[in-house]
C-alpha cells in the first residue's frame, strides 16, 4: 500500500482521535482507538463508548458489587494478571506424591492418609498432621487426575481474586474442614485424597462470585452434582466409596473462609482477617474433642 493510501484509509486512525494512527481495535465495536481511547477489560480493550454502554446495561447487582470493591483498594482482590502459581505448586506437589506411591512397596499413602484414631494419643499413634497430609495422597490415577483438573479450573480463577497466601490458606482451611467432618460422621475410617479442599475451593468461589454480583447458579448445579455424585454411584454399586463426609466438611470450611474474605476486604481489616481465619480454624480443630471423646 502506498503512503498516499495509507493516509487516506481512516481505519488507520483512531475514530476518536482523526490524527493519531493505531492499529487496535476496540473488542465490541471494532474501531480503531489510539492508547489514550483505550479502556482495559476482561477481553482486552473497549473503548470509552462502549464502556459507558456496557455500564449502562449491567445489572444492579454488578452495579452494586462495583461500587462496593472499586470504590476503595481492598485486600481481597489481587491483580487480574497474577498468574495461578499457588496452584501450580499445589498440584506439582500432589503429582509427586501420587508418583512416590507408584514406587513398589512405598509406604507414602500408608504415612499421610488420614484416620481419626491416629488423633487419640491414647491408641499409640498421635499424627495430628494426617489433616493435612491426607491432601496430596490419592487412590488411584483417576482420583488424583479428577482432583487436580478440577484444582486447575478453579484455581486459574480463585486465586488471582484473592491472591496466592490466601488462596493456601483457603485450600488448607477447606481440607481441615474435610478432616474434621470425617472425623466427627465417619470415625476410624481411612480417606485419601483432596476432594474436602477442592470442595472448600467451590464453596469460597460461590460466596465471593455471590457477593461481587457475578451468576453463582453453574457453579451452585456443579457442588450440588458432585455432592450427589457417592449417593447416585452407591445405588448401583451397593456401597459408597466416596467420602460424602470430606466434601460436607470442606464445602462448609470453604464458604466459611469465602465469607471472611468477603467480610474484611480492606487493607486496614488485614489483621481482623488473619484472626478471623485462626479463630475458624481453631473451632474446627475444637470439634476433634467430639469424636475423641467417643472412642472412650
Amino acid at each position: 500500500m502506498t503512503s498516499p493510501d495509507f493516509s487516506r484509509n481512516r481505519e488507520n486512525f483512531c475514530y476518536r482521535h482523526p490524527d493519531r494512527q493505531s492499529f487496535v481495535l476496540c473488542q465490541r465495536c471494532l474501531r480503531t482507538i489510539c492508547p489514550e481511547c483505550q479502556i482495559q477489560a476482561p477481553v482486552g480493550v473497549i473503548c470509552p463508548e462502549c464502556l459507558r454502554d456496557q455500564q449502562k446495561a449491567a445489572s444492579p447487582a454488578q452495579r452494586r458489587a462495583e461500587r462496593r470493591w472499586g470504590a476503595r483498594p481492598t485486600a481481597v482482590a489481587a491483580p487480574s494478571t497474577q498468574k495461578p502459581l499457588a496452584t501450580y505448586w499445589i498440584i506439582g506437589i500432589t503429582v509427586v506424591a501420587y508418583l512416590v506411591q507408584l514406587v513398589p512397596q512405598s509406604p507414602v499413602q500408608q504415612l499421610l492418609a488420614f484416620n481419626s484414631v491416629y488423633l487419640v494419643p491414647a491408641f499409640g499413634h498421635f499424627e495430628p498432621w494426617r489433616l493435612l497430609t491426607v491432601l496430596f495422597v490419592h487412590s488411584g490415577l483417576l482420583h488424583v487426575g479428577l482432583n487436580m483438573l478440577a484444582l486447575w479450573m478453579i484455581g486459574r480463577i480463585l486465586e488471582p481474586l484473592v491472591g496466592h497466601t490466601r488462596f493456601v490458606a483457603m485450600y488448607l482451611i477447606s481440607g481441615i474442614g474435610g478432616s474434621v467432618a470425617v472425623a466427627l460422621l465417619a470415625p476410624a475410617t481411612w480417606v485419601v485424597g483432596a476432594s474436602g479442599a477442592i470442595f472448600g475451593l467451590f464453596g469460597a468461589l460461590l460466596i465471593i462470585g455471590r457477593h461481587i454480583g457475578a451468576n453463582v447458579t453453574s457453579i451452585a448445579v456443579i457442588i450440588g452434582i458432585n455432592f450427589a455424585f457417592p449417593f447416585v454411584a452407591g445405588l448401583f454399586s451397593g456401597s459408597v466409596n466416596i467420602s460424602w463426609q470430606a466434601h460436607l466438611g470442606g464445602l462448609i470450611a470453604g464458604c466459611a473462609v469465602g465469607f471472611i474474605y468477603t467480610r474484611t476486604r480492606a487493607a486496614r481489616q488485614r489483621n481482623l482477617q488473619i484472626g478471623l481465619l485462626v479463630g475458624l480454624t481453631v473451632v474446627l480443630l475444637a470439634l476433634l474433642i467430639v469424636p475423641a471423646a467417643l472412642y472412650f
